[in-house]
């Protein structure tokens, strides 16, 4: 053991490690009307550090970006293209407990999408009134369960 080895012990040197971002799918609606405005959007994402892969649906006005990306990085990077952008509102229509509430029903949103609002989803304590209520006296099913 030399005095460097000594002294490694009392000095040490951390280096800030960098977090690296997780992989996620980030999906944004923007307005689209011909090919062009499609190859810009594309383009300005494409070119974002991190994207792996980018889809885009004009039929929806849909962009998906998978990647090690933030949201709301890619959200401004689209809005620099000069189009309307937001992240994407809808979810699908067979997840929702209550598609046909005032919030939820948008008639602009793609078929088989409503908007996703707390209306629209069922309580948290909707299963356990299920539970409750399906050996209850009340229900006339409840014998046929047992």
């Amino acid at each position: 053991m030399g005095v460097l080895d000594h002294l490694s012990d009392y000095f040490t040197i951390d280096r800030p490690r960098k977090k690296r971002k997780a992989m996620q799918t980030v999906e944004i609606k923007v307005k689209m009307d011909c090919d062009g405005c499609e190859r810009r959007v594309k383009n300005a994402v494409t070119s974002m550090k991190g994207a792996k892969q980018v889809e885009v649906n004009r039929k929806q006005s849909k962009v998906t970006v998978t990647g090690y990306v933030e949201a709301n990085k890619v959200l401004k990077k689209v809005k620099s293209t000069g189009k309307k952008a937001e992240l994407w509102p809808y979810v699908p229509y067979n997840l929702v407990a209550y598609p046909y509430v005032a919030q939820a029903y948008d008639k602009k949103a793609p078929s088989g999408y409503v908007k996703n609002v707390v209306q629209a989803l069922p309580s948290p304590n909707a299963s356990d009134e299920k539970l409750v209520t399906m050996f209850s006296d009340e229900n006339p099913n409840a014998c046929s369960i047992m």
